[in-house]
């Protein structure tokens, strides 16, 4: 692996990125890909579980994930997590070890979240269920969100503990707000990843930035 590539977001298509890359070079790829839901939607929020929020152009997501780019994920990494298993679902294998995440949230019908998400993984292990309050992140933690369809940090660090290694290379080809990136660098994991929003790789290098600000303050200086 070239060290070069560790510890950066590059801004490029993360399929023609891969192709660049050498087998199972990557100890785990945690992802959510794109859904093909979102595209051209800037506003997304106004209910009970979060504010309305304007985000960048979502071009990244007019069309789901490709099987091209699922199988490069395969070719560079030993082991994978996916988020979004139903929407693709069809592209995927089948496994004995699924990650739920509860969202706790009680949405009631009229909402537009789901209460919870599904993951794949590659691993033999048993299934894995988080329980963790997204609106109580927002608004009791304080965790900004950036990205429409951004993840808990808490939740990440809790999959990274339970499936990685300190040290593992941890790859995102489709990085968003760069939340992988914070919870790798929290977790002692060296990560790299892709983005082909300009926009978000801007505002993930900022996140990443501040986080690395604030451990440096607080005297810890070893992950990374």
């Amino acid at each position: 692996m070239d060290r070069g590539l560790i510890g950066k977001i590059h801004n490029c298509d993360c399929l023609d990125f891969m192709k660049q890359l050498p087998d199972k070079c990557v100890d785990l790829c945690l992802t959510d890909p794109p859904y093909g839901i979102l595209g051209g939607t800037k506003t997304i929020g106004g209910t009970n579980i979060v504010e309305a929020t304007i985000y960048p152009e979502m071009t990244w997501d007019y069309n789901p994930i490709s099987p091209e780019t699922l199988k490069e994920v395969f070719r560079i990494s030993k082991n994978q997590i996916i988020f979004g298993y139903n929407h693709f679902s069809d592209l995927l294998p089948s496994t004995k070890c699924f990650i739920a995440w509860d969202k706790a949230c009680q949405n009631g019908w009229n909402d537009t979240f789901a209460d919870g998400e599904l993951a794949w993984t590659s691993f033999d292990k048993p299934a894995k269920f988080y329980r963790y309050l997204w609106k109580g992140a927002l608004k009791a933690q304080k965790e900004r969100r950036y990205h429409p369809t951004q993840k808990p940090l808490t939740v990440l660090k809790w999959i990274l503990q339970d499936f990685s290694n300190e040290s593992d290379i941890i790859f995102d080809p489709f990085m968003g707000s760069g939340t992988t990136a914070v919870a790798s660098y929290q977790m002692g994991r060296k990560w790299f990843g892709c983005e082909i929003s300009s926009a978000y790789v801007e505002i993930a290098n900022k996140r990443i930035a501040e986080e690395m600000n604030n451990l440096f303050e607080n005297g810890d200086c070893e992950n990374g």
